[in-house]
């Protein structure tokens, strides 16, 4: 079982090099880094298994697009008024549904009881794969206080980057 406390306290330490690394890719990128992200992210999944930890189904809350509302209220056995109703609240400013309470409702020990069905958010999440990595700087910006798969992926990127490559 991962320690989160530990974790929050290494993502807490690593947050300001790490941002200002992810600050710097977006105006400086190296030829092949999608080629190097996605070596690294193989190499991470090997190292990391998110049933160890949730901590996104924890501290975050997935955006419940109209088709996740549609599909997990069927799944349920309810409307998707019902589901809304009982489970979401619509995120002023942004206009998205999201959860009303964290952990998320359907975290069951550190498993997903609606993994099948989960929404789309979920499902993409930690967005390692979306191309190209330097596009998506912000988002990985955002999950490094709550993914230690993020820590590690750009914590292993900024050492390869700054060893390897004219910076």
């Amino acid at each position: 079982m991962m320690n989160l406390n530990r974790f929050r306290a290494k993502a807490a330490l690593k947050k300001k090099p790490l941002t200002s690394f992810l600050k710097k890719l977006d105006k400086i990128v190296p030829v092949d880094m999608q080629k190097l992200v996605d070596k690294t992210s193989a190499k991470v999944w090997q190292d990391i298994d998110c049933m160890e930890c949730a901590n996104c189904c924890k501290t975050m809350t997935p955006t419940f697009l109209k088709a996740d509302r549609v599909r997990i209220s069927a799944h349920l056995g309810m409307t998707e008024k019902e589901f809304k109703d009982k489970w979401l609240v619509k995120e002023k400013g942004s206009g998205d549904w999201v959860n009303k309470t964290q952990p998320c409702q359907f975290l069951d020990g550190n498993k997903c009881s609606i993994y099948e069905v989960r929404p789309r958010d979920c499902a993409e999440f930690p967005h390692h794969y979306k191309k190209p990595f330097d596009a998506y700087t912000d988002t990985f910006k955002q999950n490094l206080p709550h993914c230690p798969a993020t820590v590690m992926l750009v914590d292993r990127l900024k050492k390869i980057v700054e060893k390897e490559y004219e910076w």
